[in-house]
Parts: structure tokens; sequence; C-alpha cells
């Protein structure tokens, strides 16, 4: 039997930033991963990112509608929103997660509206531990929100592991603590399980909800890999032409 192995591509970078009063900033990693006959994006982002990721797509030969699947570590919205750009993609989500998520106040700041996708024929719903599609495994790491699922997506020459928010950034794996968390002490577990598995297999990729990938140096130390394109492009003068641009280090 031959071992189904996924190419993944980051396809947006994760930062792990906050704005000073001025809503969300910390946008969410996306990543597309392809296998013989799959094409799957691995969450979505928000309202803000549906040119980009249409652009970055494009440019890898890829339209939505060619999409097979949509991955879906959580259900807050920058990580969730755009599931509906993907006409004939199926929609895996974990069952415990949309149920959480549906039992929200649909004024819940973070969670959006699932009822549509509660509803969908396209949607398929995740058992704990269940393997959505084939060189794809899953794990429960919650604490961010109660039922959040890690994916971890076999490949020819490393594993990749894709974390979402059970570990939006380095600092949060290396002090093993999570910031903005809706129980410390799951996450805690859950970023000690990620940890474990990133050091099952040498060479393996780590993904984090907002951060730059990252890969175990040869003494165990990680290493974000790549270079951070963040930035803001504002007009703050009296002319058109008057631009700023701020790097987002």
């Amino acid at each position: 039997m031959i071992k189904t192995t996924w190419d993944v591509v980051v396809l947006v970078q994760g930062y792990p930033g906050k704005s000073r009063g001025n809503g969300g900033l910390g946008w969410s990693s996306v990543a597309l991963a392809r296998a013989p006959g799959r094409v799957a994006i691995l969450d979505t982002g928000s309202f803000s990112l549906r040119r980009t990721l249409v652009a970055r797509l494009a440019v890898l030969g890829v339209t939505p509608a060619d999409v097979t699947d949509v991955l879906l570590t959580h259900s807050h919205y920058d990580h969730s929103l755009n599931w509906p750009i993907f006409p004939k993609a199926t929609i895996h989500i974990g069952t415990q997660e949309l149920d959480w998520a549906l039992s929200r106040p649909i004024d819940d700041p973070l969670v959006p509206d699932l009822r549509s996708l509660a509803t969908s024929p396209r949607l398929a719903r995740i058992a704990p531990g269940a393997s959505p599609l084939p060189g794809i495994s899953t794990v429960l790491t919650p604490g961010h929100t109660p039922f959040h699922l890690t994916f971890i997506l076999a490949g020819a020459d490393h594993d990749t592991i894709f974390a979402g928010d059970a570990a939006k950034n380095l600092a949060e794996l290396t002090e093993e603590a999570a910031d903005l968390t809706m129980d410390a002490a799951a996450s805690a577990r859950s970023l000690r399980a990620i940890n474990a598995l990133w050091r099952e297999k040498p060479g393996t990729l780590l993904i984090c909800g907002h951060d730059l990938t990252m890969r175990l140096d040869a003494d165990g130390t990680p290493q974000r890999l790549g270079t951070r394109e963040a930035g803001i492009s504002a007009n703050l003068g009296t002319s058109l032409t008057g631009t700023s641009v701020f790097a987002l280090e």
C-alpha cells in the first residue's frame, strides 16, 4: 500500500502582534497542502485575507474551485471565516469544536455564526483523534478553545505539524504557557504534547497559528525559517503620494 504524503506551502504567515485599541492585528497562518488527487487548505483566515489568498493560490496555479478540502483547527473567526470561498471543498472541523461554537452566543467576539456550515452538505465532522484524510492525523489540543485540533501531515521528506492556536508562537512553545487561552492548564498540557510530537521525527516542520514556520536544529533548539514579511502601509500626510511603510518585525 502506497503511503499518502503531503507537500505543504505556507500561503499566509501568521503574526503574533496585537493592536493597541484598534481591533485585531494578529492574523493567522494559512497553508496549502497537496497530495495526489487532493488540494487542501489548512485554516482559512478572515475576511481581510480573501484577496490575498486568491492571489497567492493563483501564483501556485490553484483556484478556489480546485480546493478539495478545508481543514479547520478551531472555530475562531481569524481561522475559519473564509471557508465559503472554496465552493467545492469538503469542510473538516472537529465535531465537538463545531458543537461548542454553535452553543456560543451570537454576539461572541471571537466565534462567528457557523450555522450555515453546520447545515452544509459539504461539512465533514472530525471525531477526536480521527484521520480526516489519508496521511493526515489529528491530536486534540484544548485550551485556546475547548476542542481545538492539531493536524499532523505525513510528508515525503519530513512531516508537518499544523498547530493553529494551540501553539500560537515560539514564546508559547518555549515557556509551555499560553496567552489568550480559555484554560491555561489545558493549554500548557497541549503545548507539552506538541513539543513532544515535534521531537519525535528529526526535520519535522511546525507551523504555529501566529508565527513563522519552525524547525529544530541539531541541538533541538527551535529555529524560525524564512523572513517575516509583515508590514503596514499608511497615508499619514496630505498627498496621495505621501504613503509611509512600516515593517512589523
